[in-house]
């Protein structure tokens, strides 16, 4: 189970830090993700972490997002600063045991990850 938390409203230039719960899955040996879905938009990858190290952003990102995990406390955070307008969206994490391909290079299809979050609203104005 994936539980979201932390989501809100804050003006263009804000800050805020979204959590993942995890549990019923061992974290440490986890892939994660944050994707975010805007109205009538598909869903996108934001930022992905692997249990073996490698960290990925999707483009737009531009070093504003980190994304980290807590294997003691079972949780996944996603600080965001620099927030702008076109950031509004759900923000959803995921989770999968494996990857078929490279994750770095093969993480952001949704299609490869099998437990989300219900999401967390975010609201850029």
């Amino acid at each position: 189970q994936l539980v979201e938390s932390g989501g809100g409203s804050v003006q263009t230039g804000g800050s805020l830090r979204l959590s993942c719960a995890f549990s019923g899955v061992d974290i440490r040996r986890t892939y994660m993700a944050w994707f975010r879905q805007a109205p009538g938009k598909e869903r996108e990858g934001v930022a992905g972490i692997s249990p073996y190290g490698p960290i990925v952003y999707g483009k737009f990102v531009e070093d504003r997002f980190t994304i980290s995990k807590d294997n003691i406390q079972a949780t996944l955070t996603l600080q965001m600063t620099q927030l702008k307008p076109e950031d509004t969206a759900m923000y959803y994490c995921a989770a999968v045991d494996s990857f078929p391909v490279s994750f770095t290079s093969g993480w952001s299809p949704t299609r490869r990850w099998k437990y989300w979050g219900q999401g967390t609203q975010v609201t850029v104005s």
